[in-house]
């Protein structure tokens, strides 16, 4: 009889009324299902792992060492013996160059949208759960960052310290957090409105299961999302401070480093600069593509489609 006049556990209830915590398992073959219809996606998927494959691989199937130059072989058009993609302005090989620079240049984007990603989402929960006076502290200090336009900040605090890898990556981590941290935010606030949080914590959960188990899972979806996305972009931006010698520093090569270099002989060989260019807006694009195809399969409206 005791056993009847108990209260349920958290989880039936937040179940009953709707919360993605059991839903998750049941629906994940469909939202790969989906992601697979989305042939784009897809596309791009399967591009950007031939990408990944390539770079990692740069050390034994680069044809060259990126690095070494030959004045014989200076601005040598594609296709030239030995040399498919050519050469640059110092006679090196422009393929084996793109393979070294995409480990640098797929680091710069994926690294500091981890990163931030990781804060974002600390802070974001952390304000939309607690809110009051913890959330205006949190919001107003990442505002201060809102106040100045994403590239510019990148630069500016790149500027600040000495040039090189690590410094892309923090200055591009830090100007992520507060777009990645107001996101989560909104998220937040948005899943704790719903019943089955009230029911959670109306069934005895305790504020860390809330936030674990209930309200994090939720507030994922689209927050991997939006990184996804952002990660293209920060290839552009990482590709941006190499240009301005804010980044990596010759002679190792990286995207936007080889678009730099280039851009003193561009009318006379366009391809030394056209090349990595290329390499880099369909890189972006492919990363925008998947961020489409994750933000249709994690809707559960695509369920009933």
């Amino acid at each position: 009889m005791a056993a009847d006049l108990s209260e349920p556990p958290a989880a039936a209830i937040a179940a009953e009324l709707g919360t993605v915590d059991t839903p998750v398992v049941q629906t994940r073959r469909w939202r790969l299902a989906a992601f697979a219809r989305d042939r784009a996606a897809l596309v791009a998927a399967i591009f950007l792992l031939l990408v990944f494959a390539a770079t990692l691989l740069a050390p034994w199937i680069s044809p060259y060492n990126p690095n070494v130059a030959s004045d014989q072989l200076r601005f040598a058009p594609p296709f030239t013996a030995g040399h498919i993609l050519g050469t640059d302005e110092q006679g090196r090989d422009m393929l084996s160059r793109l393979l070294w620079g995409g480990r640098i240049s797929l680091l710069v984007g994926l690294v500091p949208v981890v990163i931030a990603s990781a804060i974002g989402l600390l802070l974001g929960l952390i304000a939309g759960y607690a809110g009051g006076i913890v959330d205006a502290l949190i919001m107003r200090t990442l505002d201060v960052l809102f106040a100045f336009p994403m590239v510019l900040l990148a630069i500016a605090i790149a500027g600040v310290l000495t040039p090189g890898l690590s410094t892309e990556i923090i200055a591009i981590a830090v100007v992520l957090i507060p777009y990645v941290g107001r996101l989560a935010r909104t998220a937040t606030l948005s899943v704790v409105a719903m019943p089955f949080i009230e029911a959670a914590r109306a069934a005895g959960a305790s504020r860390t299961a809330l936030l674990a188990r209930y309200i994090t899972p939720n507030v994922l979806p689209p927050l991997l999302v939006y990184a996804t996305t952002l990660i293209g972009l920060m290839i552009v931006v990482g590709s941006g401070l190499s240009f301005l010698g804010l980044g990596v520093q010759p002679p190792t090569a990286d995207w936007g480093s080889m678009v730099s270099e280039g851009r003193e002989v561009l009318a006379t060989a366009p391809m030394v600069t056209l090349i990595p260019g290329i390499v880099i807006v369909v890189v972006s694009l492919a990363f925008n593509f998947i961020g489409d195809g994750l933000r249709d399969a994690l809707d559960p409206r695509s369920a009933r489609r």
